[in-house]
Order: C-alpha cells, then structure tokens, then sequence
C-alpha cells in the first residue's frame, strides 16, 4: 500500500480516506484542483473535491464500486500529497 501523509484521515466506517487543503488564494485552489484531476484522470479513479469558502478544498477518496477503500484510493492520495509542493516550486 503506497504510503500516505497524516494529512488524510479514515472515515469512521472505513470506508473513505479525507484530507483538506487551505491554499492562499482562490486561483491557488484552482490550480490544486487541476493538478488533481490531471492525476485522477491517469489513474481513472476520480475522487469528490469541495471548494468552500474561495480556498479551502475537501477531498474524498473512496471506490464506489466496492464501497470502501482500495489501493487505487491511497495511491492517489499519495500522488496528491506531492502537488501542493509541485504548486509552490512552480512545477
């Protein structure tokens, strides 16, 4: 299982992982945003994002079609815990 930071946390029932980012700025959250689904799209595992209050994003991960957790949810928050720091470098 790919190892992921303690920014995520498990639901109750296990059965999705949950993590948040406050960004700077709205365009900040976009950018994260499309990182993110750039990311998603390659692995064809998308997850539920909520931007709130122009810069805080709510992600969830979970595969529906088990309903639970699976390699494919902590691999891509892995991929995830990287893309904050690729949006500060610039890359």
């Amino acid at each position: 299982m790919p190892r992921i930071s303690d920014d995520w946390k498990k639901s109750p029932d296990g059965r999705c992982l949950t993590a948040e980012y406050v960004m700077k700025d709205f365009m900040a959250a976009v950018d994260l945003i499309h990182l993110m689904a750039l990311e998603a799209e390659a692995l064809d595992h998308h997850p539920d994002i909520h931007l709130t209050g122009y810069r805080k994003l709510g992600i969830e991960l979970s595969t529906h079609a088990t309903g639970g957790l699976t390699e494919k949810d902590y691999l891509l928050a892995a991929k995830i815990d990287t893309l904050p720091k690729r949006l500060r470098s610039g890359g």
